[in-house]
């Protein structure tokens, strides 16, 4: 599963043609022992967080919008996409 991004320990991967378990845009995260799955508007779908980490990475969903819709549609499509600038 191809990396996304990466900033405070939390890393982001975006699966290519992953919208049957979810189906909608999302993005995995870890942190640690944790995992989740968390829509790119910010909503868990799976998993759990820490509370800090979670709102690192709803914060970074935001700024990032664009450019995480553009990166969905080229992994659903089967494509290969751009690493987006972390937090910092």
């Amino acid at each position: 599963m191809p990396e996304v991004s990466r900033f405070f320990g939390i890393v982001i991967r975006m699966m290519y043609q992953d919208e049957k378990e979810h189906h909608r845009p999302h993005v995995h995260v870890y942190y640690g022992d944790f995992e989740a799955s968390i829509g790119l508007d910010g909503q868990l779908l799976a998993g759990s967080l820490p509370a800090k980490q979670y709102k690192l990475v709803a914060a970074w969903l935001v700024l990032h919008e664009d450019e995480l819709y553009e990166a969905w549609n080229k992994a659903v499509a089967g494509h290969s996409f751009d690493r987006i600038k972390p937090l910092s």
